[in-house]
């Protein structure tokens, strides 16, 4: 029986993975990865070739069938994401759950994330929060936000280029002008740290990139 050993990758700075990380990159059988492309550039970075495959969030039943029979078969397979964590906003989660029914064995090798980066970044002491992932698009969205107008802890999310100030004018408007903490393409070469009131970021953040948001309570 081989290993699934899931893989944290860099979210923009490749000095960021981890020596182990390398390690098993270079030792495993075969790289399940979201698109092959961009972790073959990691790669190609590290002179490690692999055999890849693609595993995302529209893969079939089959492709999750090969990789267990893959495993059972006693080939170590590392799991990695774009960008991050496995696990945080994909769907590694469908290929755990098999794995962990199949009784195979699963090594988490940490790394960073978008999540924890930006949390690094508060001037206050988080030591309980909510994180939310993506916040739904249409259904549900106006619901969850005045859900998150009653807690009194702060909130963690992702948001895209496209929606990031329309999600901040809705804060605004439900929860008042809070204090908030962004983090704009963090870790890379245009990286930006926006602080302060909803009103006093609108003035200068560039809807450009990925971002996470930190609402403040």
């Amino acid at each position: 029986m081989g290993t699934l050993y899931v893989v944290a990758t860099p979210i923009g700075n490749l000095e960021d993975i981890t020596l182990r990380a390398l390690r098993i990159l270079k030792e495993v059988d075969l790289i399940a990865c979201e698109d092959t492309r961009h972790t073959g550039i990691l790669l190609k970075h590290f002179e490690i070739q692999k055999t890849l495959i693609s595993f995302h969030q529209h893969s079939q039943l089959q492709k999750i069938q090969f990789l267990i029979a893959e495993l059972e078969s006693g080939k170590d397979i590392a799991l990695v994401t774009d960008a991050g964590t496995p696990g945080i906003s994909d769907p590694a989660g469908v290929l755990i759950e098999v794995a962990i029914k199949s009784k195979i064995e699963i090594v988490p090798v940490s790394g960073v994330s978008s999540l924890t980066t930006l949390i690094s970044m508060t001037d206050k002491p988080l030591d309980r929060f909510l994180f939310l992932g993506f916040l739904p698009k249409k259904k549900g969205r106006q619901t969850l936000l005045k859900n998150i107008s009653k807690l009194d802890f702060p909130i963690v999310f992702f948001e895209s280029p496209n929606r990031i100030l329309k999600t901040l004018e809705e804060l605004k408007e439900v929860l008042g002008d809070h204090s908030v903490v962004i983090g704009r393409e963090l870790t890379k070469k245009f990286e930006e740290i926006y602080r302060g009131k909803i009103s006093e970021v609108l003035l200068n953040i560039r809807p450009q990139g990925e971002f996470v948001i930190l609402i403040n309570r």
